[in-house]
Parts: C-alpha cells; sequence; structure tokens
C-alpha cells in the first residue's frame, strides 16, 4: 500500500512538472497542429469506385453433354479469365476505353499509367461462391467509375463470345424507333414553341383566366367600398371643423359658457375688489382711488377691443382656422382626400384590367383547347421516346449480364456507380492523429525539460537531493504577484489549448457533413 501510495505521489510530480513547463506543449502544439491540419486538409479526395458480379458455372447442358463432346471445366476457365484479366494488353486497353490515354504525351508516361493501373485495379474473389469484386481508386470520381466500368465489360465480353446475333437485332431496331421518335418528338417541341411564340400574351392567363377575373372584381368591390369608407371620414371631419370651438389669437374663448372670456377678465376682477377696498378706507379724490379707477378703465377698454375683434373675425372668415384642433383637422381630412384620390385611380386601373379580360373570354378557352392538345401529343410522343431510351439501355446492360446460350453466365450484383462522396482519405483520423502528436510531443517535450531541470514542488523533494533536515516552510514574499502570472499562464495555456481544440473540431464537422472549407484557397 505505501508503495502504491509513493507510486500515485510520484506520477502527481511528474504531471506537476509538466504542467510547470507547459509553455512547451503551446509552443508545440502550434508549431505541428496547425501545419498538420493544413496539409491533411489539402490532401486531394480519393473516390472509390466498386462492380460486383456473380459468375454461374451451373448448366444444365453440362450432363446432358458429358462423354459425347470434350468439355471445358467452367471454374477453371473463370480462374484462368481473373489471372489474366490484368494482363498489359487488357489493363492497355482498359486505359484507352477509358481515356486515361489522352493524359499522356510520350511512351514512357503511358507505361508508367498501365503500371498504376495494373497495381491499383483489384479484382478479388469474395468467398466459395463465384463473386467477384472490381474496385478503383482516383482522384476523379468519372474516372474511377469508367475505369471500373471498362474492366468490367472486358471480364464479361472475354467468355460471352460472339453468340449475340439476337441482342444486336434488338438492339438495331431500337435504334431506329429512337431515331423515328427523334424525329416526331422535335416536330411536336416546334409545333408547341411556335404556338407559345403566337399567344405568348394571352398563354400566361390559361388556366386562371376565370380566378383572375374574380379576384379583380373583388378587390374591384373592395377598393369602391375603400373609397365610400374614405368619403365620409372627410366629411364627418369638414362637419367638425364647422362645429369646433376656436379661440383666437388674444385668448378670447366662448367654449361652454354663454360668456365670452378674455385674458384681462383677472385682472379687472382683482382691482374691482382692490377698488372697492380703497373706497371703503378713502375718498374718490385720493390718488390711489383714482389711479386704481384709471387702470381699471384702460383694461375695460382693451377687452372690449378684444371681444369686437373675435366677434369680427369669427363673422367674416370661417375657413380660416383659429386653433390647433382645426388645423390637424384640416391636415387629416387634406390626407384622407389624398387617399380618395389615389384609391379613385386604383379603381379606374382596376376597370381597365376587368374590360381587358372580359374581351377574351371568347379567345381563351379556345386557346386552352389548343394548347392541351399540343400538349397531349407532345407528352405521348415524349413518353414513348424515354420509353425506348429506357428499353434501349434495359438491352444493353440485359447483352452484358446476361448470356444464356454460354456455360458461363455473369450476374451484375453491383454496377459501377458513380461516387458521390470521397472514400479517402480518412481525415478524421489524420485529424485526431494530427492533434495526439501535438500535445503529445509538447507533453513529451515538457517531461523531459522538467527531468532535465527539475523544480522542487514538495518539501520532502529536498530530502531527495540534500542531507539537511526541513524545519518548516515560509510563502514568497510576492505571493499574490505569483498567483496572478500564474492565473495569466493558465488563462493562456486554456486559450490556446481551446483554439486549437476549436480548430479541430471545425475540421471534424467540417469533414462529417462533407463541406470544404480550404476548396476556395488550396
Amino acid at each position: 500500500m505505501q508503495d502504491l501510495q509513493q507510486t500515485l505521489i510520484q506520477i502527481l510530480d511528474y504531471v506537476k512538472g509538466v504542467w510547470i513547463k507547459k509553455r512547451y506543449v503551446i509552443i508545440f502544439s502550434w508549431l505541428i497542429c496547425p501545419i498538420g491540419f493544413l496539409y491533411v486538409a489539402s490532401l486531394p479526395d480519393v473516390y472509390s469506385s466498386k462492380a460486383q458480379v456473380f459468375v454461374d458455372t451451373r448448366s444444365v447442358l453440362q450432363p446432358l453433354l458429358k462423354g459425347l463432346a470434350i468439355q471445358t471445366n467452367p471454374d477453371q476457365e473463370i480462374q484462368m479469365m481473373a489471372k489474366t484479366l490484368l494482363s498489359r494488353s487488357n489493363v492497355e486497353k482498359i486505359a484507352r476505353e477509358s481515356d486515361l490515354d489522352i493524359t499522356t504525351e510520350n511512351e514512357d508516361e503511358f507505361d508508367n499509367l498501365v503500371n498504376r493501373l495494373s497495381s491499383d485495379i483489384q479484382l478479388k474473389k469474395t468467398g466459395r461462391d463465384n463473386i467477384y469484386n472490381i474496385t478503383y481508386s482516383n482522384q476523379s470520381p468519372n474516372i474511377a467509375q469508367r475505369v471500373v466500368q471498362e474492366t468490367l465489360d472486358l471480364f464479361v465480353e472475354g467468355a460471352l463470345g460472339n453468340n449475340r446475333k439476337d441482342t444486336d437485332t434488338a438492339g438495331r431496331f431500337l435504334d431506329e424507333q429512337i431515331a423515328e421518335y427523334e424525329s416526331r418528338l422535335s416536330e411536336a417541341e416546334q409545333r408547341l414553341a411556335n404556338f407559345k411564340r403566337q399567344y405568348n400574351d394571352i398563354l400566361p392567363l390559361a388556366g386562371t383566366y376565370y380566378s383572375n377575373l374574380q379576384s379583380l372584381n373583388n378587390e374591384l368591390e373592395a377598393t369602391r367600398l375603400q373609397i365610400k369608407q374614405t368619403q365620409q371620414q372627410v366629411d364627418s371631419l369638414k362637419n367638425q371643423i364647422g362645429n369646433v370651438k376656436r379661440t383666437d389669437s388674444f385668448g378670447v374663448t366662448n367654449q361652454n359658457e354663454p360668456v365670452l372670456q378674455t385674458r384681462y377678465d383677472a385682472r379687472i376682477k382683482s382691482l374691482e375688489e382692490e377698488l372697492d377696498k380703497l373706497t371703503l378706507r378713502f375718498t374718490d379724490l385720493h390718488p390711489d382711488v383714482i389711479e386704481t379707477k384709471a387702470l381699471l378703465e384702460s383694461l375695460e377698454k382693451s377687452r372690449n377691443k378684444e371681444i369686437e375683434a373675435f366677434i369680427n373675425a369669427d363673422s367674416s372668415d370661417n375657413s380660416q382656422p383659429l386653433s390647433e384642433l382645426n388645423r390637424e383637422i384640416k391636415l387629416e381630412a387634406s390626407r384622407l382626400e389624398s387617399q380618395t384620390a389615389s384609391l379613385r385611380v386604383k379603381e379606374t386601373d382596376l376597370l381597365r384590367k376587368i374590360a381587358e379580360l372580359e374581351s377574351k373570354v371568347d379567345l381563351i378557352p379556345q386557346i386552352e383547347a389548343e394548347s392541351s392538345a399540343l400538349n397531349r401529343d407532345y407528352d405521348v410522343t415524349k413518353r414513348k421516346y424515354e420509353e425506348l431510351l429506357s428499353r434501349k439501355e434495359s438491352a444493353d446492360l440485359s447483352r452484358r449480364a446476361d448470356v444464356s446460350a454460354e456455360d458461363l453466365q455473369f450476374r451484375i450484383i453491383e454496377p459501377p456507380l458513380l461516387p458521390k462522396r470521397p472514400s479517402g482519405p480518412n481525415r478524421l483520423i489524420f485529424y485526431t492523429a494530427v492533434l495526439v502528436i501535438g500535445f503529445g510531443s509538447g507533453i513529451g517535450i515538457a517531461f523531459l525539460i522538467s527531468q532535465l531541470n527539475p523544480i522542487l514542488i514538495r518539501p520532502k523533494q529536498l530530502l531527495n537531493v540534500s542531507d539537511y533536515p526541513i524545519w518548516g516552510t515560509v510563502t514568497h514574499l510576492n505571493i499574490e504577484q505569483i498567483n496572478k502570472t500564474n492565473r495569466t499562464r493558465l488563462i493562456v495555456f486554456l486559450l490556446s489549448s481551446g483554439t486549437i481544440l476549436a480548430m479541430y473540431g471545425a475540421l471534424v464537422a467540417a469533414e462529417i457533413m462533407n463541406i470544404d472549407l480550404f476548396g476556395g484557397l488550396l
């Protein structure tokens, strides 16, 4: 138990030593990981195409002809074919049929191409059954599929012989029919194009004529209703302008009261009260009484002038706005009148469109019927043409896959398909390897330096390197600054490591979602 505890303490010391030297982890992770990630991301995609074919060597004729004719062993024959398939002459034929020879400029390059194809094309037998897999990988998915297709064709055609008269006859018949229907399809397309060109201004209305007419009528009705509503609002606002109580520029009002009020009323009332008090104390000849009466008389004259001006202005000009409320009402009325004018323009435009549609009420159904007839003829011809193309493709596939009159019958289990996603390189493993190497090398260098230049972490470590007894420990005088520095280094380490891990996560996510992050850079 004590040995285990010592071992754990020793391991913990190693970890602390590496942690103290963590700057080397930062340095080496940034030296290795970004370069490694960029290199892995720049690796070209490799696409792999695969075909699987079953060779049926069982035949009903074999037991019937046994002893009557010389027979070959189909199993040995197919094994010999598999061994000689990738001979140099066959590989050269595959290269030419796949148009790979045009990428070479001389004989040496062509020889290198043939050698690469011989080593890259894989023909393997699976299990005891005669099932063969043909695989090939290339940076171009089209080339990968084309090479596998040509290899499969060569593998199948090598055993089929020349007994293909029936299939050739059927192929010629299909070609003739396809040519005839292609001509008929071109004529139908030309007629349909001429018809569309002739009625290009009316065809957009076909199929939606009555719905468009109904929609325009509904919109016209809604517009007229909106015009009525807006006009009623205008009339109501004009009535309010005539009935609203107004205030003149001097503050004379008559709202809710039978007597006109001015701004001098309060002062006149105050002076009258003061005059009453003065007459109780003094005679009429007293200077204060005389002065107050003069001021009161002046205010009454001013009040009478304002009332007279208000009455004259009210009777002479009813249309002039005398208050803020009147101005706002007139602005709103003007806005509504503008809105009414725009709605009337819209009404006129809708009436014009409705009249235009109604003028074509007899022509559109006839054009729709003619268009339907042309489209029907075109669809029938096109469907027959596509059916013939499909049958021709099926006949070609049957000629390659089924040969009933031979001892060997090939059944294509999986035809070579155009690969949509690259099969390599496995960037997820490479990204992970770069990440592990980057941090691992940093940790390794930090561990090595911590052993070559050790730092005492625990007091007991001093006993291992010296004979001096330890009586106690004291903290550093500048412990706060040291803690602050350690926190800063921790933040830098976390940011650095987090950035590397974020780069790794982004690259892994892009690889999983098949996003080419460096497509525009590399």
